[in-house]
């Protein structure tokens, strides 16, 4: 049975598919909770981003330490239209579901998957953040490919995900215990047993309307087993 006006929290990597939280990914994730009758509230760790691009030219302006690099909080507000609190700050106990948008600051800003694969470390507010929610039994959702983030964390629980049908991406997920399960652009991945909710996303996906599909499967999908 659906829960009636569920609590979702939203944590972001910054702004932009190249060095933060996937732009539509993550507000099409806010417009299906606001349409399956839900709230949010967005959150990200106040700490350097990996890298950050210039989305234009798709080069390097700078990495973490240097002065032109960005901060994820001061980034994510971008997104949250400044409405944005730092991670340290969220109480999982006080939401229904957790959910980690996608993007290449999943990767290079929450751990750094891109250079070091599934020997990554995690940023430990992260880390702090799945455990505590998986612990309390609250859903925890994921998109792109965000959820090989939850896999490095949690895969030892035998957890089901997906990031859409990547063989090599499939396989790092599945050495960390997790289970990985093909999806299309357009579906989710609703583990109930374990509350992960996971979606393809731009893994796979060819159109923003693909994008909004994915992710309200993966909304409705946790808003059904509340």
């Amino acid at each position: 049975m659906s829960k009636a006006n569920p609590k979702f929290a939203v944590v972001l990597a910054g702004c932009g598919n190249f060095d933060g939280s996937e732009i539509h990914e993550t507000t099409l994730g806010l417009l299906a909770i606001d349409e399956q009758g839900g709230h949010y509230d967005c959150y990200a760790p106040n700490a350097e981003q990996g890298r950050t691009m210039n989305f234009y030219t798709k080069k390097v302006i700078a990495t973490r330490g240097q002065s032109e690099n960005r901060n994820m909080l001061v980034e994510g507000a971008r997104i949250a239209r400044g409405n944005i609190k730092p991670l340290s700050e969220l109480n999982t106990a006080e939401y229904d579901a957790i959910i980690f948008p996608g993007g290449q600051g999943a990767i290079n800003n929450w751990c750094d998957f891109a250079a070091k694969g599934m020997n990554c470390t995690v940023n430990p507010e992260i880390v702090q953040t799945m455990e505590k929610a998986y612990q309390q039994n609250k859903w925890i959702g994921a998109m792109c490919i965000a959820p090989v983030v939850v896999a490095k964390v949690l895969g030892v629980n035998g957890i089901h995900l997906t990031i859409g049908d990547d063989k090599q991406v499939a396989a790092a997920i599945e050495s960390t215990g997790a289970v990985h399960e093909n999806r299309k652009a357009t579906e989710a991945c609703i583990d109930k047993e374990h509350k992960i909710a996971t979606t393809p996303c731009y893994m796979l996906a060819k159109s923003i309307k693909e994008i909004y599909a994915g992710n309200t499967a993966l909304i409705k999908g946790i808003i059904e087993n509340l």
